[in-house]
């Protein structure tokens, strides 16, 4: 059984990212841009009602205070400042969940930030008092593989480990940097090959050609990638030719 999520919620303003209703007919978890990097009070507010009509998972899509950059700059912030963005932001969400009947499940960690807290024990461990401190036994997308992982379950707080389809991979098991050849899978049958091969625990090949092998409870479909609902659909669609069940885990 593997959960499928995707970045949604991103627009903001005048300005949309990604077809969201479309997506939402191929995921089970859906992560909701809280304003930091996309999303407004409309756009979040649209986002979680449809997601609610479909009883999809909501969760917390926190980014670096980093609008103009789309969340993909990394920046300097003390634990404090990772702390207080991260509760503001998942409570933004809430406050949208209540008024539709539903609630923030998980929180995910959006570009720059995700990347980072992969690597860095401290702000992995600042990330982790943030969730615990809101509270409410919010589980945490975390990269599969990283130190993340061991921090945050250190800290109580429940990991998701999670797996990407449709990003190319570096031997240690590390997302490609979007700047190099390779980052983004834009080809449906790729993804679909690699999404039920990554869900299976089968080999997957890494950039260098390396084999990998990764364990995984979620995989992502990123919302903003060209033809992704074409890419959902055709994950969805592998999936199944696999036997691999797709529910929610949240």
């Amino acid at each position: 059984m593997i959960d499928i999520n995707s970045d949604m919620g991103e627009g903001f303003g005048l300005y949309t990212m990604g077809d969201d209703e479309a997506m939402l007919g191929y995921v089970t978890s859906a992560n909701i841009a809280c304003g930091f990097h996309g999303g407004d009070p409309r756009t979040m507010d649209a986002t979680v009602a449809h997601a609610a009509a479909r009883e999809i998972a909501i969760g917390a899509h926190v980014s670096y205070p980093d609008l103009a950059g789309f969340g993909r700059r990394s920046l300097r912030v003390s634990s404090d400042e990772l702390i207080t963005d991260v509760l503001y932001q998942i409570g933004a969400l809430a406050a949208f969940c209540r008024r539709h009947g539903t609630a923030v499940r998980y929180v995910k960690a959006h570009g720059a930030l995700y990347n980072d807290l992969a690597g860095d024990e401290d702000l992995a461990a600042a990330f982790a008092d943030a969730i615990v401190a809101y509270g409410g036994d919010l589980a945490a997308l975390v990269l599969a593989g990283s130190p993340a992982v061991e921090v945050l379950t250190g800290k109580g707080v429940r990991v998701v480990r999670e797996g990407f389809a449709d990003r190319g991979y570096t031997a240690d098991g590390r997302l490609v940097s979007r700047r190099q050849a390779g980052a983004v899978i834009t080809d449906p049958a790729v993804v679909a090959e690699r999404g039920w091969r990554i869900a299976s625990g089968a080999e997957i090949e890494a950039a260098d050609g390396a084999p990998l092998v990764l364990e995984v409870d979620s995989l992502c479909v990123h919302g903003d990638t060209p033809g992704a609902v074409d890419l959902a659909r055709a994950l969805r669609d592998g999936l199944a030719a696999h036997s691999v069940r797709v529910a929610a885990f949240a």
